[in-house]
């Protein structure tokens, strides 16, 4: 195995580990708390799971490959809530999730974006590497975000993969 694919297998074991992070957090949540929101803020657990979900779409095809297959819905919803339910967006962000994994696996981790980030984020992200180290921090800090918001859901603490 060459240098490239052993740091594009490290890479892509932080990230899945991220994201098994998110779905274990929001486990066993029910309809009713999954679009409850707890913050000023007003997002919810379930609009924050679909947040996820657009990231890893424009992250990984808009901007790593140029393109991105239109979605079956409109943007039709404030930040980070979302009018559909669980099971359509639990497979919303599986989907996307698999199809970022299939761009990690055929580009090269040096390989410039095909697409544009706007804004200074877009000038720092020069490569896929940058891209899944990205995803990784998006992933991890909204983890976060689900732990607190879970804790004041239902009490419950130190969740994450078993």
């Amino acid at each position: 195995m060459d240098t490239d694919d052993m740091e594009k297998k490290a890479l892509s074991a932080f990230l899945s580990a991220q994201r098994a992070s998110v779905l274990a957090i929001v486990d066993g949540l029910d309809t009713k708390a999954l679009t409850t929101s707890v913050l000023p803020s007003g997002w919810t657990p379930l609009g924050l799971i679909e947040h996820l979900g657009y990231a890893e779409r424009h992250w990984f095809q808009e901007i790593a490959t140029g393109a991105a297959e239109p979605l079956d819905w409109p943007d039709d919803h404030a930040a980070l809530t979302t009018p559909r339910p669980p099971e359509v967006v639990f497979a919303f962000y599986d989907d996307q999730c698999r199809r970022s994994d299939a761009v990690i696996a055929r580009t090269p981790l040096s390989a410039p974006p095909q697409g544009r980030h706007p804004g200074p984020l877009g000038d720092e992200v020069t490569d896929l590497r940058g891209i899944v180290l990205h995803m990784i921090e998006e992933t991890a800090r909204h983890a976060g975000h689900l732990d607190t918001v879970r804790e004041l859901l239902d009490g419950r603490t130190g969740l994450g993969p078993r």
